[in-house]
């Protein structure tokens, strides 16, 4: 008899948390204790009179392994909310990145054409190196990543996904 694998999938979960001491543990928690993996995670209070924060997980896996997360954050205490962004719709989703490029010469020119086709803006440079901020879907910073490994990439740091609902609804 054939089994029939699902498919991983990338999904972007919103959950709305009390902003206090060890809840970030907890949820991460969840996570490492099942052996789930966080492929991004950004946290930040949202609502400063009512204490509470959000936080954005994108993680993998199959559909019933996703609804399992859902269902165990929910089960959480200090959790709210717990909404899948993607299955919802289309989330907005951007992520900010500082890419380091050092060069000089022809390189320096070619990694300031491909910024500027990015619309990456230069934050920092010296006569040996540039800094690069970055914003967008994360495939497009992976993209840019990528062409500027043989110009000179020197460091990354990426803030992991900030993501939204569309329509009028929120979280």
């Amino acid at each position: 008899m054939l089994q029939k694998v699902e498919a991983l999938e990338q999904h972007t979960l919103s959950v709305l948390v009390d902003n206090e001491p060890g809840v970030l543990a907890r949820v991460i928690g969840l996570f490492s204790g099942r052996g789930y993996n966080i492929d991004s995670l950004t946290v930040s209070e949202t609502e400063h009179e009512k204490h509470l924060s959000r936080i954005t997980i994108v993680t993998t896996g199959t559909p019933m392994v996703i609804e399992q997360i859902r269902h165990q954050l929910e089960r959480l205490v200090p959790v709210h909310r717990v909404i899948d962004l993607t299955a919802g719709g289309k989330p907005l989703e951007r992520e900010l990145a500082l890419i380091k490029v050092a060069g000089k010469g022809e390189l320096r020119v070619e990694a300031l054409r491909l910024a500027d086709a990015f619309r990456a803006q230069v934050v920092d440079a010296t006569t040996e190196h540039f800094v690069f901020e970055i914003t967008g879907r994360s495939a497009k910073i992976d993209q840019f990543i990528a062409i500027m490994k043989p110009l000179g990439l020197v460091e990354v740091s990426r803030s992991g996904v900030a993501a939204i609902q569309r329509g009028p609804e929120a979280l």
